[in-house]
Parts: C-alpha cells; structure tokens; sequence
C-alpha cells in the first residue's frame, strides 16, 4: 500500500500547539504589525491550521503497541526477578498513587470551545460537526483512562478562567457521573462520525462512528464487570449488551467483521478486522519493537501459563500434569502435542526454537535468517527444577553471543520481520487498538451475564472458526461449556488467547477482581525444552520432526525468576490506584482520596 497517503498525526500537530502558544513580536515600530508570526487567534481562522490542532491531539492520545506482558501472566522480561512492587504487594500511597493529567482535557476542551466560534466560511457546518465528534471522542478517552484506575474525578468540559483562582480548584465528581459524561460524548461522536469515510487515503485512521461505538462497549462493559459492580446490577450489564450488540450490527453493516488469516491481521493492513488503528510508517511514525526480538532484549517471554493456555487444534485444553514428566512416553507425548497439536494462534503469537530464525540476519550474534534457532537448554547441574541449573544451547552447543532469553519462547505477535537489525527502530506494523474480535468478545461476554447463553456460545464458536480450530463433532470446535460459569470460564480463557499481548490481560484479570488467580500461582513457572546429554542438534533440524524431537525432553521449572519468595502476592483490598498526595495538597484539598487509601472517596458511587 501507498503509505505516502496515510493520514498524518505525528507530523506538525506537537509544533503546532507550541506555536499557538507563543506570539511573536519582531515590530520596526509600535504601529508594525507581523503578518508572518502565528497568533493564537490565526488558528482558528485556517482550516488547515485548525485540523492541524486536531491531528495533535490524535498523535498525543493514540495509543501504540503495548510492551506489558510482565504485568500479568502472559511473559517475563529479560532475565526476570522484575515484579513490580504492586504485584508482590507492596503497596503504599507512594509506590501505588496516579497523577490526574488534565493537559489534553484542556486542549480538547479550548478545541470545542474555539470551534463553537468557527463560521462555515473558514469549516463547513459539516466538517465541523465531525471535527467536534472527534475532539469529544478523545476527551472520553482521555477522561476514561483516569477514572478506570482512580475512580471518580472533577470533571471540567470548558476552558478554565485563570482569573478565578477558586474556581481553578474543582473537587471529584462521583465515577457514575463521570461515566454517563464519558457515554453523553461518546453518543454525540456516535451522531455525527461516518462509519466509514470516503476518501480513505485521506482519512484512514480517524475515529469512526464504529471505533466511538466499540469504545463505548468497552467502556460499559468495565463499568458493568466486579470491579466497579461488585453487586453485580444487571441493569449495567444490560446497558454494556445494548452498547456491545449495537457496535457488533453497525459494524458488519459497514463491512467489518473477523478478517479470515489471524496471523496477517497485522500484516495485511486496512483489512476489515481494524477498527481503531496507529499507523506505523517509515520515516514519520516508525516503530521500534528490537525488545521483543529473539536474542535481544526478551520482553514479553510467554511462560507456562501462556504457553497452556492455547488449546490444542481440536480446541481441547492443552494440558500437563507435572507429575508424569518422569514418564519418558508422557514427555514425549506432551512435546509432540505441544509443538504440532496446537491453536493455530499459538504459531502466530510465540516465537520458539527449533524452527527457522525468521529476522534478517543479526551480526552480532550470527544468527542467520532461515537457520534453526536452538534456544533450547542443557542441564548442567544442580535441581533439576531450577533455571539456574541449565544453560541455553545458543551457548553450549552454538558459542552463539547475543541475549538467548531466559524462557526459550518469544513474543511473536505481529512483529516486523523485514528490518534488519541496524534499522529495527524503522518498524512498519501497524497498532490495531480496537479490532472486531474484541468487539465480538465484549458482546459474548455480555450476553453470558444476561443469561443469553446461545449467542455467547455463538461468539466463542466463530472466533474459534476463524483462528483455525477444527470443528468437531456438531460444529463444537472443542467447546464444552454449558452452565452460565463454564461458559464464563471459557469466555476469559479465550480472551488470554486470542489478546494474547495486546495490552488487554492486566486490566481483565482487575476488572474481574481475579488477581488471586496470580497469587495462586506465586512463582512464575515454566517449562525448559532440554537437549539430552548424549545428543546434539545441526542448523537445519527442526522440532517439528519425530526423530529430532526424540532428542529433547520437558522439565518444569518451578521459578524462572531463581527464587521460590519472589513471587505474585497481590494485596487484594486494593483495586483502585490512590491519588498523588501532592495533588491533593495542591487542590487545597478539593481532591478526596480514594476510601481503599484512607481517603473518604468512594470510587464505587
């Protein structure tokens, strides 16, 4: 595709806003007036400037590819013993407290306040209306984004007077009403978007009626989930259904729906899956994902949880029983089902060895693109369960340098592997924040709360089709939950799957209240695929061979960070982040802090 026509957000916006901000005054006398300076009130007198304004506001807000499996338990990074304090439950005021940044509510809100004075003559009553939709669309994400950690927050839809000193310190508003606020935009960006523009050389990328009607599912149905519905109100599940099931229909009207090849969803770009996409170019907006590459820095390892949790091709659970490892014919077995057995997602996801290096070549380790990548271990001594007691075949076998990773599996999602190592920062994948699946998942998941069991069953069914999975007997493609919990069950597994590394899992995992699931678990464990001591693997096997894997066997390792006390302990009576002390005291204490925190805000009201 033609990338030269993509809608731009990252080019003049960030300049644009310092501009306006700063009048020039180079006068030969009192009377001399600039006609080349930028005046603040120019802007809104030149639609290029104006949608200029706009654009930054996108490249400010736009959010790109998240890098946060180690928040949860899809990955590891680096060399591990990297848990944050919150997941070990280490929580005070000062290491748990968010700031409330009304930077981009400002700009936003000095936007619509200016464009209520623009004449058609400069926006046509038209464009306007739309440039409006779209402002609104991010002042609710922007609003969103605050209250889902915090709660409640004062809620400020002009520009301020800096005159009325008072009126600048503004106290929270309660979370309900900040999301019929957030919900109020969202349905007047619904009214006036197109669901698809017409020139989309000029306009891919901009907020659709669609992208507005999937956010505001999104964000029902967190407000509907335990985290913020501990009495489970089935009056907000209702309302996240409508919202959900409207943004389903309208979108297939326009021409979205789950696009066929789950792997090329990030490669095929434009495709009808996206629904809310950062587009990725070189050189205006490139990006750098040298983190996730295999013998580089080794964010986002998958470890065991992630590695089990896609089923197996027929779309049975992909199982072990740590027990029988010992069993020299249930090793084998396990390893044969682990590598051909699978979820055709899970190919498209993990990265692992015994398969062709698929990155160009990288000189300072050697690897060779299309040479068998061998990050599998060796045992060298000491308990067999503990990392420290393996080294990776990279090293032993291979003397390859470079950063082997501490897991054996890698972060495979979507990544650009065209770039060679010196220009890796010149990535060209783009970011789909929002695609249909997740749409059709929020609907399912919903419908299941309602009781509507047949179309969250239907929702399963077609995102198992599309990934690959074999149907089976009835067209079951290996579902076999039936009561309103199996099906919730199999809704959340299937979410840790099919969004595996799109920045959705921590927050589901919170909006359930089910960080016990992480606690439960403790260490962070895995498996090693290890070389037996009497064999060696040559640069073109591969592990999908019988007689090269017969040359490998799995050992569980019980903590990939080496220490059995460092380990998920969430604090459970903490779910929503405390307010930066500092703000409070600056809002001559307008601001309360949450009630979990001592404060006497309830984030639930």
């Amino acid at each position: 595709m033609n990338r030269k026509n993509r809608f731009s957000i990252y080019s003049a916006g960030c300049l644009l806003v310092a501009l306006i901000l700063i009048s020039q005054a180079c006068k030969k006398g009192l009377d001399y007036k600039n006609e080349d300076a930028i005046v603040p009130d120019n802007v809104w007198t030149d639609p290029n400037m104006i949608n200029t304004y706009l654009n930054d506001i996108y490249g400010a807000q736009m959010p790109g590819w998240p890098i946060n499996g180690a928040d949860s338990d899809e990955g590891l990074n680096a060399d591990g013993h990297n848990l944050g304090e919150y997941q070990r439950g280490i929580v005070t005021v000062e290491n748990t407290h968010m700031d409330l940044k009304y930077e981009y509510v400002d700009r936003i809100n000095y936007f619509l306040d200016k464009m209520a004075t623009v004449p058609n003559t400069v926006v046509a009553e038209e464009l306007n209306r739309q440039y409006v939709a779209e402002a609104k669309f991010w002042r609710s994400w922007v609003y969103w984004n605050m209250v889902k950690q915090v709660g409640g927050v004062p809620l400020i839809l002009h520009v301020q007077d800096p005159s009325d000193i008072a009126g600048l310190f503004v106290a929270r508003n309660k979370t309900s009403e900040c999301v019929a606020q957030i919900i109020k935009d969202l349905d007047e960006a619904i009214a006036a978007l197109p669901a698809v523009y017409t020139n989309t050389d000029k306009d891919y990328g901009r907020i659709t009626k669609i992208a507005a009607m999937a956010f505001k599912g999104r964000v029902l149905l967190w407000y509907a989930s335990p985290l913020f519905n501990p009495s489970n109100d089935q009056a907000r599940w209702q309302a996240a259904y409508d919202a959900n099931k409207a943004a389903k229909d309208a979108g297939i009207a326009a021409g979205y729906g789950l696009f066929e090849n789950f792997r090329n969803i990030w490669y095929q770009e434009r495709n009808k899956e996206v629904i809310m996409v950062n587009q990725y170019f070189y050189p205006s907006h490139p990006i750098d994902l040298t983190n996730l590459k295999a013998g580089t820095y080794n964010e986002n390892q998958p470890y065991l949880p992630m590695l089990l949790g896609f089923p197996k091709r027929d779309g049975s659970p992909m199982q072990l029983d740590v027990s029988r490892l010992s069993d020299p014919a249930y090793n084998s077995q396990f390893l044969k089902d682990f590598y051909l057995n699978r979820d055709p997602r899970f190919y498209a996801t993990v990265y692992f060895g015994g398969v062709p290096y698929v990155w160009p070549d990288q000189n300072a380790a050697t690897y060779r693109k299309g040479e068998t990548y061998w990050c599998m271990y060796r045992y060298i001594s000491g308990n067999a369960t503990e990392r420290a007691s393996y080294k990776s075949v990279l090293v032993t076998d291979f003397d390859r340098s470079g950063i082997p990773g501490f897991v054996g599996f890698y972060d495979r999602k979507g990544l650009d592997t065209t770039v060679v190592d010196e220009n890796s920062w010149k990535g060209q994948t783009d970011w789909p924040e929002i695609r249909f699946a997740e749409v059709l998942m929020n609907y399912g998941e919903c419908a299941n709360e309602l009781g509507k069991s047949s179309e969250a069953l239907d929702v399963l069914r077609q995102i198992r089709q599309r990934a690959g999975i074999t149907p089976g007997a009835g067209g079951s493609y290996g579902i076999t939950a039936a009561t309103k919990t199996e099906i919730q069950q199999a809704i959340r597994g299937e979410r840790f799957v099919e969004f595996a590394f799109e920045g959705k899992r921590a927050g589901d995992l919170r909006r359930w209240k089910r960080y016990d699931l992480l606690n439960t678990m403790g260490t962070r464990p895995s498996v090693y695929v290890v070389l037996k001591p009497d064999q060696k693997v040559a640069g073109n096997e591969l592990i999908y061979n019988d007689t090269t894997r017969a040359k490998f066997y799995a050992a569980y390792i019980t903590s990939l960070d080496g220490d059995a006390n460092y380990k998920f302990n969430f604090n459970l009576n903490h779910w929503f982040s405390a307010l930066n002390p500092g703000q409070i005291s600056q809002s001559q204490n307008k601001l309360l802090q949450n009630n979990e925190w001592g404060g006497s805000f309830d984030p639930l009201q």
